[in-house]
Formats: C-alpha cells, structure tokens, sequence
C-alpha cells in the first residue's frame, strides 16, 4: 500500500481533552479511528481511549495481514469497545458508564470500509468535492431526515449536539455500516470530531485539500476550527490520509515490499503495558470475553417480544 497520513488533536476551550484517535497498518491494512468523549458524562476521555484501545487492539489481533471480512470486524470490534466500556463502569461502581463517539474506518486490497456511532464523521473527497460523509446520529439530523427542520435551520437548533447513539449507553449501540468504496488514486479520507465539521463549512473541508497536502490541510483545518469557535472552542482532531495505490514502488516492479514482513504492525495508539495500575489494557481472554457477551445480548434482543404499542 502507498497512502500519505497525518494526525492531530487540540484542546481548544476546553478543561480537557476527551478526544482519543489513532491509526494502525500492517503490509495490507490499514485502521483509522476517531473517538469523542462526551463531555456531558463522566469521564469521556476514558471511553474514548477505551475504545481506541479495543479496536487498535482488536486490529493488532487479527490483521495477519488482512482482516478476513472487514466490515464485521468494524461491527465487532465497536461493539466490543462499547462491553468494555461498561466493564470499565461495573469494576469502578460507577453510577452511570462514560460515553464516546466513534469512526473508524479500513482500507484493505483498494477498498474502504467504514463505520461510526454518534457524530465523529468520515469524509470520502474525491476531486475536490465530497463524494461520501457519515450520517450523524443526532436528534437534529434524524429531524432533518424527516422532514421535520429544514438544513438552513441546523446551526440554531437548540438541541443540535443530543445524540440517540454512542458507546456506552446501557442499550447496545448501533453500529452503521457503509457500503465499501473502492478508492482511487488521490482520493482523501477525513475522520474528525465534531469541533471540527461543527466550525467549518463541508464546502472549506471539501476545497482544502483540491491543491494541498494532507500534512498541511489536517493542521490548517484544525487551527481554522479553533479560530472560528473562538473561546469557547471544543476539542478538535482529525486524521486525514490520501491513498496513492494498492501497491508498493517495489511490488509494482515485481520485487518483494523489502523490510517488512506480513506479521509487521505499526500504530500511533499507545497500548499500556499489562497490569499497570490504573490503566486499561486488554488480553485476548478480555476480548473473547466480550465478544461473548456481544453475542450473547445480540441473541437476547432478537428473542424478545415485539413493545406494545
């Protein structure tokens, strides 16, 4: 794979930054992933880095060196991070589980695949305009859908950040599939948070990278974010990538990816070391485990009675 990355974060106005985000590849594969800490809760910062964590995890587990169906490991690996989250709360007794956004997204042989719960986006910019964006689970867009606000409307909407999905509420989450992309030379991945999309017009996003690299569009598009929300700024962070071909210089000349061998994994996410106190790290028994209670609940809500209307 040949693709050009970069990533940053900002605090902006905020006390804290609840932001977590990160990217993994091995030969083959590559894991974008951007989580949102919901502030309106305790300790967001600690879902998103648990969920970052579970899915790099998850990534590092099963990408040797191509995950064998991509879209339900995303599926899975979301879910997962949402079971963690929850153990996080029940080993703590905490009244109520911390919550975050997420987005994360695959490229595997040319193909994208992506999904997300809440209001963290992915972009797909293809000659200048945006060819794909997320769907926000939001009460503001599900009225937009609906026919109920119209889009004019959505920057004084009262209640435009109360979101209906995320990980770590006590219903399972909804995990939304895209449909894979096939991506083409000097296509752009953006997967950001909303003090990002919320500050700057899709036209801006869209524009910023038709003659730009991605090392300057993510940093300029951040600090443009952070002057246009002003003071009261929220976290913003982003991780864009622009794809070049499925293959190496090295592989396009017939000759073997030299140094690097399909086992070979690197990640911007920091694992913590086993059994440091107060950390979250994840053995393969945590992950089983959860993957278990995933489907174990998945089984019990197609059993249960239809509501009374």
């Amino acid at each position: 794979m040949r693709f050009s990355i970069y990533q940053e974060s900002k605090r902006g106005g905020r006390k804290v930054n609840q932001d977590r985000m990160g990217y993994c590849y091995t030969r083959d594969t590559l894991l974008l992933v951007v989580c949102d800490g919901m502030g309106g809760h305790l300790n967001g910062e600690i879902a998103a880095q648990i969920a970052v964590q579970t899915i790099g995890a998850l990534f590092q587990r099963d990408a040797r060196p191509v995950l064998k169906d991509p879209r339900q490991f995303l599926e899975d690996a979301m879910l997962t991070a949402h079971i963690e989250i929850q153990r996080y709360r029940a080993g703590r007794g905490l009244p109520e589980s911390p919550r975050t956004t997420a987005v994360a997204c695959i490229v595997q042989r040319g193909v994208a695949y992506w999904a997300h719960a809440g209001d963290s986006r992915l972009y797909l910019i293809r000659d200048g305009g945006i060819q794909h964006v997320t769907r926000d689970h939001s009460q503001l867009e599900a009225m937009i859908q609906d026919g109920l606000l119209d889009q004019r409307d959505r920057a004084d909407y009262p209640e435009r950040n109360r979101l209906f999905n995320c990980l770590g509420a006590p219903a399972m989450p909804l995990v939304e599939l895209a449909d894979p992309v096939r991506l083409l030379p000097g296509d752009h991945l953006l997967l950001c948070s909303d003090g990002l999309w919320g500050a700057v017009p899709d036209s801006i996003i869209a524009s910023a990278f038709r003659s730009n690299s991605v090392m300057r569009v993510v940093p300029e598009l951040i600090n443009y974010a952070l002057m246009q929300a002003g003071a009261r700024a929220d976290n913003v962070s982003a991780v864009g990538m622009t794809w070049e071909s499925d293959t190496s210089p090295e592989e396009e000349r017939g000759a073997p990816t030299p140094g690097r061998s399909a086992d070979a994994f690197t990640s911007t996410i920091q694992f913590p070391a086993q059994g440091k106190a107060g950390d979250h790290a994840l053995s393969d028994d945590d992950i089983e485990s959860a993957i278990a209670d995933i489907r174990k609940a998945i089984a019990a809500s197609h059993k249960a009675p239809p509501p009374k209307r």
